[in-house]
């Protein structure tokens, strides 16, 4: 199975995550987190529900690889919706992680190719980074969110 075929598959259960934070009312955000072909975690953003502003979809995902398998993701992909602002790359470094692959670019606050890249080369540890897997999707999400805000 070629990577951007498991790209695509995993990225679409994170896509389902975002979907129920979307529901909850919380900025549509989703994570998965997979290690030899079985996913370890999911989470989605719990900002708002938990009024904590680290309740990122990846930060949560992380943590809870981290209690299954101990503090080090050397072997795990972290699927996200969104690029990781720089809490959550920062995470993603420290925790080791060997690959990142998210959905849509954030031209804001995105720090793992679009404003900033904090995962390769800044620190000791790099993270293999794809960007902009099944974008449309995600940033429709995301866009849908933001219009029924206004």
């Amino acid at each position: 199975m070629s990577d951007r075929h498991d790209f695509e598959r995993y990225m679409r259960l994170a896509l389902e995550e975002a979907q129920t934070a979307f529901d909850a009312g919380e900025v549509p955000v989703g994570a998965i987190l997979v290690k030899d072909s079985a996913v370890i975690a999911r989470a989605h953003n719990t900002v708002e529900q938990t009024g904590n502003a680290a309740a990122h979809a990846e930060l949560l995902c992380l943590q809870a690889g981290m209690q299954a398998l101990g503090p080090r993701l050397t072997d795990c992909t972290l699927y996200v919706t969104l690029e990781p602002c720089a809490m959550c790359a920062g995470a993603c470094v420290n925790a080791k992680l060997y690959r990142l692959v998210y959905g849509a670019f954030d031209d804001t606050a995105g720090c793992c190719g679009s404003k900033m890249d904090l995962t390769d080369r800044c620190f000791l540890h790099s993270v293999e980074t794809w960007g902009g897997i099944l974008e449309p999707e995600c940033k429709a999400l995301l866009t849908d969110f933001f219009q029924a805000l206004r």
